[in-house]
């Protein structure tokens, strides 16, 4: 349970303080941000209150979005990215997650699109040393890789990051996203052994689908991913770092904080323990 991340869209209807509270009252040590509400809230006010409540910040989501072909569009992504490297050091995080961005407009050129990516990563990478931070590049599912994430399997993640050194590139296992591939297991002993795996991800994968299937996340255990089973896999290939839940539900979001952490809490103990 030590090494059990919150990460902070899981609670997306607590604030910052009231996340400092609840997780420090629970006894979870580790919390994933997102730029947006940390942008709110203040970003030195965010550093100082995580520092004041011993919470340590295992990633920050999200820079990425690298596809544009268009000039100033492309600077405007990589001056986005180069800030979300600053943002990352000063909340004491190591991991900036990229999830790549989707087919530009009227696209069709997915290898194209990739190779943008694979650019973009190799101008920050330089950016990214000098703050100590990492680019993990997070693979999504492939019904995301039109409007959100070019990047859609593991394998195609490791093909990006192999190309820059591994302390600097590498990977986002996320169970929501890489359930369904029986290529999962050796690409993870890939990444493994190449030090490319940044952060472990877990949520789960829910039936029906929702209408809006961004925030179909499921709360662990209800649904069809074998979180021990992956938890197994990333150890095996020699990752001990944290492992955070990651879960977009609106239902999660309309029940009182407290209880869903609670809820998250048991849940860990009993499918990824």
């Amino acid at each position: 349970m030590s090494r059990l991340s919150v990460n902070q869209e899981t609670i997306k209807q607590w604030s910052l303080p009231e996340l400092a509270i609840g997780c420090e009252a629970a006894g979870v040590r580790q919390v994933g941000l997102w730029r947006e509400p940390v942008r709110e809230y203040g970003l030195a006010r965010t550093a100082r209150l995580m520092g004041d409540a011993g919470l340590g910040v295992t990633s920050l989501c999200r820079g990425g979005f690298l596809t544009d072909a268009e000039p100033a569009a492309r600077r405007r992504a990589l001056d986005d990215n180069r800030a979300a490297l600053d943002e990352a050091a000063t909340l004491g995080t190591d991991t900036l997650v990229l999830v790549s961005g989707g087919l530009p407009a009227g696209s069709r050129d997915l290898a194209g699109a990739r190779e943008r990516v694979a650019e973009a990563v190799g101008e920050l990478c330089p950016y990214a040393a000098e703050r100590g931070v990492r680019l993990a590049i997070e693979p999504l599912h492939p019904m995301f890789a039109a409007d959100r994430c070019v990047v859609s399997t593991l394998a195609q993640a490791l093909d990006l990051a192999e190309r820059f050194p591994a302390d600097r590139v590498g990977v986002v296992v996320d169970t929501y996203h890489l359930w369904w591939d029986d290529r999962v297991p050796e690409q993870i002993a890939r990444a493994g052994a190449g030090g490319r795996v940044h952060s472990f991800q877990l949520a789960d994968w829910v039936t029906p689908l929702p209408a809006g299937v961004l925030l179909g996340r499921g709360q662990l255990g209800d649904g069809c991913v074998d979180f021990r089973a992956f938890r197994s896999m990333v150890e095996s290939a020699g990752f001990d770092g944290a492992i955070e839940v990651e879960i977009f539900n609106e239902e999660l979001w309309a029940r009182p904080g407290a209880e869903v952490l609670a809820e998250l809490l048991d849940r860990f103990h009993r499918f990824v323990c």
